[in-house]
């Protein structure tokens, strides 16, 4: 008799088998990535203080390097396995919320062209997975209302910079979100020859 047996999925497989084969809008794509971010805790079987750089690097087919870099991040696939480079000069915050970044990317590649219209909407969503994987909702509600509300406190403990942890704080509605933040640019306004250029301010909401 032959004894049959059977291989569970890879981590990155698992993940990427929850994108639906349907064409999804800019919110599903949230939603998606916080699904994403809550299977990797749970296949990884991680704390609540969340995803760490020790976690990725022990997955197969996947290699994570630190070299001198013009950006804070990049992967590709080189033939065998998934190289993401993280620029070793960031701070260890940075570092960590790149990882996570790249690695939605990463996630992301066989479906890119069907979830995202833009490359805007795909560093969002990396964005987004990065946030949820570093700072799990539950975690973050159970230390913001029993421990400390200290951003520094909160930033130390989940090992993101503080305006990580004020972005999210916001995402999940414990911070409310300004509407209005620096100005963002400036118009020019019709001015007569023989004076001096002016302009008019233009204030930037913060969700665009």
């Amino acid at each position: 008799m032959t004894t049959q047996t059977t291989t569970s999925p890879s981590v990155l497989a698992s993940l990427r088998g929850l994108t639906p084969r349907c064409r999804l809008d800019f919110e599903d794509t949230k939603q998606l990535a916080e699904r994403q971010a809550r299977t990797l805790a749970r296949l990884l079987a991680v704390d609540e203080d969340g995803v760490h750089d020790r976690h990725i690097e022990s997955l197969p087919r996947l290699r994570v390097v630190y070299e001198a870099l013009p950006t804070s991040g990049l992967s590709y696939w080189n033939g065998q396995e998934w190289i993401i480079a993280i620029c070793q000069d960031d701070t260890p915050a940075r570092q960590r919320f790149t990882l996570l970044h790249e690695l939605k990317h990463v996630i992301d590649h066989p479906h890119r062209a069907r979830l995202y219209r833009s490359d805007w909407e795909a560093e969002r969503a990396a964005d987004y997975f990065a946030a949820c994987a570093l700072m799990p909702k539950p975690a973050l509600k159970r230390m913001y209302c029993n421990v400390t509300q200290r951003i520094e406190a909160l930033a130390a403990y989940f090992g993101v910079s503080q305006a990580a942890l004020r972005y999210r704080l916001e995402q999940i509605g414990l911070l409310e979100r300004p509407t209005f933040t620096r100005q963002r640019c400036a118009r020019p306004v019709s001015t007569p020859t023989w004076q001096e250029q002016r302009f008019r301010t233009v204030q930037m909401n913060r969700s665009t």
